[in-house]
């Protein structure tokens, strides 16, 4: 996982004195992401998806070709082998999604849940989590542990389940995420759109990937 999160960050590093980048990781997981689902993606797509310009997008994808993760064609632009191994890698860390209604674990008008797999234990407040999120755009982030069948917040003790005044919650990420021991959810908000909830939630859960691998 080390060389993946390394691949990524050089992604979203300047190659020269400039500007500074208007994306990071979480806007090349999320092309890759659409590449997965698609195939082949334009830069009008994605600029739609990414809520980015057309010279950010183009400097995107170029940054993307450079490290050999893409190649475009007449149809668009899609992964190389080594950026679907790349992917694939990541995703496995990061399996499922799903959108949420406010409640008491999504405050947003627009919520968006991320699961990420077996790093339970490396989550210590919560707060990281939610200023990643902050950082694109959303209005924060809720992290939840997923341990002896509860919801619980990095802050409350372990007897504590978040959502067990929460019935229909805990069903929809029971069923929509299906979490297991050591898993963590991270919910993404945002009271402006679906895209910026659901960037929250992915740049939070990826800083935490991320974050896990520095000190690992």
């Amino acid at each position: 996982m080390h060389m993946l999160i390394k691949a990524l960050t050089k992604v979203a590093s300047k190659y020269a004195p400039s500007r500074g980048l208007s994306f990071g990781v979480v806007h090349i997981f999320k092309t890759l992401q659409l590449m997965d689902r698609d195939g082949h993606v334009g830069r009008e797509q994605l600029c739609k998806e990414l809520g980015l310009g057309e010279g950010s997008i183009k400097t995107l994808v170029k940054h993307l070709k450079m490290n050999n993760l893409v190649k475009t064609s007449n149809r668009g632009t899609r992964m190389t082998e080594r950026g679907q191994a790349i992917f694939s890698e990541l995703i496995a860390s990061m399996p499922a999604e799903k959108s949420l209604p406010r409640c008491s674990v999504a405050l947003g008008r627009f919520n968006h849940a991320v699961l990420i797999k077996e790093l339970g234990y490396a989550v210590k407040s919560g707060i990281e989590q939610r200023d990643a999120a902050i950082k694109v755009g959303g209005i924060g982030a809720t992290t939840l542990l997923y341990t002896d069948n509860k919801f619980i917040m990095p802050t409350a003790g372990r007897s504590q389940d978040s959502l067990r005044k929460d019935a229909d919650i805990r069903s929809l990420l029971l069923d929509g995420l299906n979490p297991e021991q050591g898993d963590i959810i991270i919910v993404g908000s945002s009271d402006t759109d679906r895209r910026t909830a659901e960037l929250a939630a992915k740049n939070a859960a990826l800083f935490t990937i991320v974050n896990h691998e520095k000190h690992y």
